[in-house]
């Protein structure tokens, strides 16, 4: 498995040592893994009440990039997915807290429960009043009391109480009670669409199969709740946010609600799941005042995310959003009270349209979308080849828009061409969209008064298209585009074999030229960014029209 580490035995002090070296509000005892604010007083005496945190790595940005004003005062690093020995807690209580003692803010975990807690005796034992606030916000596992727990990313959530509380002048013991306050209505849950790599590991500590998830995984991989097949993500959201709901104190129906990531889970999925999660929330009930969104506690590179819930009251509320200077913290995490959706003034009205359809154009044009409905694995993957890999998703949507089409589109060819063209526009990313909508909306012209356009009609149409497409983008035949087809097409079309239809001949000259695409050296898209290395591909807009061309022959 590839990784940026060094040696897998240096790797979480060398990560310390990157986030002391980046940040001057931070820095990093020299005996052993614990960051700690730079600005924290040399004489004891002088020191606020100190929160700290800490567990094993591997749960980046917690623990230590929590670590700031507002937030933690430190958090001591155990090595990956293993507790900080108890000498790590010690030295970080003492290089932070003194007679105004020390929060521990610790994670339900065997390791880390014995062994911050018996820092904890021994630094009371040296004079600083040294409590632990337990999180065991995990409610995956119902049959197991709260007290066995696990504790995952809700733990952030009182870091930031905690630390807030701090700032604000309150007393120890407001500090302790207040933070154990909201680490008892913490509700949280995750799920896992595979394992995770340990530093130094080959492979994943665990495999799912193809079409499983794991509902209820722990942020250390271990077993969750159960498996169950992949589904859509609004299935699992409404799973897990339903199991979270159960469990929240039905006296408030305000929420926070934080939408955490694991590791490998994209920005984009992450707000697919927020989404949904806040309709679930809302669904119930419930209110999502603030909704945070990100990687707060991840189990290395598991793909997977974890829904955490936290009933609010003013004053809980206003320690949430109360200023830090922790920089992965989201400035703002307040959630909209007005409707999300608002009318688009510049949206363009529907046009309605009149006239029969002929059957023979509506044949043909979802008989092109039929195709290339079929043809979306294999276009995709052509494109990942030498792009982004989304030509496949982009022509299933145009598959769609055809079949959307309404019967007067289908009234004669011209009418055809322009709104095939106008639909496409609308539903196609990225360049072929524009393309497709310039080409389709000049062949259209050129077929303008004609009924019953013969075949020189449709390759006069068919040239028209490609002109389009090369005054829009500059684009030749030869350059390793989609015109490659086209050209080719208009070529074969336009001198058939013998007994060979000119649809049957364009249909065949467009799959030659997709073919030849692969041995030339692109000169427009992304994969001319690749220069030789596309070499062997063919083009996967070129091979998109071979696939809808023989749909038309056909």
């Amino acid at each position: 498995m590839k990784k940026f580490i060094n040696t897998p035995k240096l790797a979480v002090r060398e990560a310390l040592e990157g986030l002391a070296a980046s940040n001057d509000a931070v820095c990093l005892l020299s005996s052993t893994n614990v960051l700690l604010r730079s600005d924290i007083p040399s004489d004891p005496k002088d020191r606020p009440i100190a929160i700290l945190s800490g567990g094993g790595a591997g749960h980046e940005p917690a623990h230590a990039g929590y670590v700031g004003k507002g937030m933690l005062s430190a958090a001591v690093a155990g090595d990956v997915f293993t507790s900080p020995s108890v000498d790590a807690v010690l030295a970080g209580i003492r290089a932070c807290a003194g007679p105004a003692g020390a929060v521990l803010v610790v994670k339900n975990y065997t390791g880390d429960r014995l062994n911050f807690g018996l820092a904890a005796e021994l630094a009371r034992a040296e004079g600083i009043p040294t409590e632990v606030v337990l999180v065991a916000d995990d409610v995956a596992l119902l049959e197991m009391s709260k007290d066995n727990a696990r504790g995952i990313a809700g733990t952030v959530l009182v870091h930031k109480i905690a630390g807030a509380a701090v700032e604000e002048g309150m007393g120890f013991a407001d500090v302790v009670a207040t933070a154990r306050a909201a680490a008892a209505d913490l509700a949280s849950m995750g799920v896992a669409l595979d394992g995770c790599t340990l530093p130094g590991a080959e492979r994943s500590g665990f495999d799912l199969g193809e079409d499983e998830i794991e509902y209820g995984m722990g942020i250390h991989g271990e077993k969750g709740q159960r498996r169950g097949p992949m589904a859509e993500a609004d299935e699992i959201v409404d799973a897990v946010i339903g199991t979270v709901i159960a469990q929240l104190d039905a006296g408030s129906n305000r929420v926070g609600l934080l939408v955490n990531g694991l590791g490998s889970t994209t920005p984009l999925e992450l707000a697919i799941v927020a989404r949904r999660a806040v309709m679930g929330l809302k669904a119930a009930g419930f209110v999502p005042e603030l909704v945070w969104t990100g990687n707060f506690m991840t189990a290395l590179d598991m793909p997977g995310m974890s829904l955490t819930a936290l009933p609010l009251d003013d004053r809980r509320a206003a320690l949430l959003g109360a200023p830090t200077a922790v920089r992965v913290w989201p400035v703002e995490a307040s959630a909209p009270k007005q409707p999300i959706i608002v009318e688009d003034g510049g949206a363009e009205a529907a046009e309605v349209l009149g006239g029969t359809a002929r059957p023979e154009l509506k044949r043909a044009a979802l008989a092109a979308a039929t195709a290339l409905r079929q043809a979306e694995p294999d276009l995709t993957r052509l494109d990942a080849e030498t792009g982004d890999g989304d030509l496949g998703q982009s022509m299933l949507r145009a598959a769609e828009a055809l079949e959307a089409l309404p019967d007067g589109a289908f009234a004669d060819p011209a009418t055809l061409l322009a709104q095939a063209g106008m639909a496409l526009r609308r539903v196609i990313g990225g360049s072929s969209g524009p393309f497709y909508a310039a080409a389709l909306l000049r062949a259209s012209q050129k077929l303008q008064g004609v009924s019953s356009p013969g075949p020189a009609d449709w390759l006069g149409a068919l040239r028209a298209g490609c002109e389009a497409i090369s005054d829009m983008g500059g684009a030749a035949p030869g350059d390793r585009t989609m015109l490659d087809a086209l050209a080719a097409a208009h070529e074969a079309g336009n001198a058939p074999a013998a007994g060979e239809t000119v649809a049957a001949a364009a249909a065949r000259g467009a799959k030659e030229g997709a073919a030849r695409t692969a041995e030339m050296q692109a000169k427009f898209g992304r994969a001319s960014y690749l220069g030789a290395r596309a070499m062997g591909h063919q083009d996967a807009g070129a091979a998109a029209v071979a696939v809808w061309m023989q749909a038309l022959a056909s």
